[in-house]
């Protein structure tokens, strides 16, 4: 059962591939199928493991990933069936398959220790990680905008000419998701904050190393600078199209790091 869910998007994966290949109408409805089949299967996992240990899997960075890979799944699908343009599957699909590994790997639910027991931790992680879930859209319509623009600049119009949606759309695309990531991390900060301070009190010692210096925190904040430069720059400055990709790909690396170098590794107060 733990397996079901990155098999189906692995599939899901293939089955875009092929039809970014032979834009082959069949093609294309199996592989948003099989993805919404995988993002079902990974909702009644995350069902099943709420039931098993009493709480939503979101305690530990295995659980957070695992999480990140499900909502990335369904606002991928909501994108999808909003523009009905199957172009970006691929490469959303193959990040799925990626990072679909870990929780895989190690689908164990770690407790929940008393100090993350309040509806502010609950709030402070959903609202990050779909605001992860956005910047990973952002990445992806950033990644394909700049293989399209150096086709044209080229001009040896090829397969990505043929198959991904117009500059401006794409851009378009792109400044939308990372307005709803940028406002959804700043909500998750700020929730967060208020949820540290509550708990500084706590024995536990991970809750009395919630500061700016810990670099799971010191991160977060540089991802938030970043992503509102590129806000800021877009309205004052005129920083669309390639500019704005560029930093949407910049951006997400930062997250990527955050999300697991330094949440496996580095952080002193994120590492329940």
């Amino acid at each position: 059962m733990y397996l079901l869910p990155l098999v189906l998007y692995a599939a899901a994966a293939a089955a875009y591939t092929a039809h970014f290949g032979w834009r082959d109408p069949r093609t294309g409805r199996l592989a948003t199928a099989l993805l919404a089949s995988g993002a079902l299967a990974h909702t009644f996992l995350i069902g099943m493991q709420t039931v098993q240990v009493g709480h939503a899997p979101l305690v530990g960075t295995t659980a957070a990933v695992s999480a990140f890979v499900w909502l990335l799944g369904l606002s991928y699908l909501y994108l999808e069936l909003s523009t009905d343009e199957r172009a970006m599957g691929p490469f959303v699909a193959v990040l799925l398959v990626v990072l679909g590994i870990i929780p895989a790997v190690d689908p164990a639910v770690s407790p929940r220790p008393p100090v993350l027991r309040s509806p502010l931790f609950t709030a402070h992680v959903v609202t990050m990680l779909f605001a992860y879930a956005s910047f990973a859209l952002a990445f992806v319509l950033g990644l394909t905008y700049v293989l399209l623009f150096k086709e044209i600049r080229a001009k040896q119009l090829g397969v990505f000419y043929a198959r991904l949606p117009s500059l401006q759309m794409l851009d378009v695309m792109n400044a939308r998701v990372v307005t709803i990531g940028w406002i959804c991390l700043t909500l998750g900060i700020g929730i967060g904050a208020v949820w540290a301070t509550q708990v500084q009190s706590s024995p536990d010692p991970r809750a009395q190393a919630m500061s700016i210096a810990d670099p799971k925190i010191l991160v977060a904040l540089l991802c938030w600078v970043v992503y509102t430069f590129s806000l800021l720059a877009r309205q004052a400055i005129g920083w669309s199209g390639r500019r704005a990709a560029w930093l949407s790909a910049i951006a997400f690396v930062i997250v990527l790091l955050n999300f697991v170098p330094v949440g496996y590794f580095l952080t002193k107060s994120h590492n329940f």
